[in-house]
């Protein structure tokens, strides 16, 4: 497998995070022409007040969030808009490990029923998010924004999923 997924919440394991996590990273590191066979990713499932920890103590942001990404290298590029440098395997036969992600089922519930969309279709597009943070990819900069999300809507599309970045729909699909 491609994640390894702790659910610390329980509410993870009955949203099904494990299989959520592997879609997301499968699909987003299939789209960007890596095999994930030569890939590891860790996912920690919690909640607001073990996120806002987290958060406070890797970005001195004391506050829930809805995913966070500990990257294991600096991929970025150099100049905003080109793509990141390639992770590359530091043993042959061994998967490499791109980084960690961990999420708050908290937040991420909240978003979802603010936004009018299902838990699994948020959950799944924060996936592709971080995993994409793991690859390198940021949205600091406007055109690694632009690339980053442009990344994000295709992944989702072949997924079934809808822009995320479009005008929510409301209660009642307006």
């Amino acid at each position: 497998m491609l994640t390894e997924t702790l659910c610390e919440d329980d509410r993870w394991q009955a949203a099904g995070l494990d299989r959520l996590a592997e879609r997301a990273a499968l699909a987003t590191l299939r789209h960007l022409g890596f095999d994930p066979e030569a890939f590891e990713i860790a996912v920690l499932g919690s909640d607001d007040t073990r996120i806002a920890v987290l958060n406070a103590d890797f970005r001195d942001k004391p506050r829930a969030t809805n995913v966070l990404s500990w990257p294991s290298e600096d991929l970025a590029a150099d100049e905003a808009g080109e793509a990141p440098f390639a992770p590359e395997p530091e043993l042959e036969g061994e998967p490499h490990h791109l980084g960690d992600l961990a999420l708050a089922y908290d937040t991420c519930a909240r978003e979802a029923a603010e936004q009018h969309k299902p838990e699994s279709d948020h959950v799944t597009h924060l996936l592709v998010h971080g995993v994409l943070h793991l690859l390198g990819y940021d949205h600091i900069r406007d055109a690694d924004a632009t690339l980053m999300e442009g990344f994000e809507v295709e992944i989702l599309g072949n997924l079934g999923l809808k822009d995320p970045y479009r005008e929510i729909d409301g209660p009642h699909g307006s």
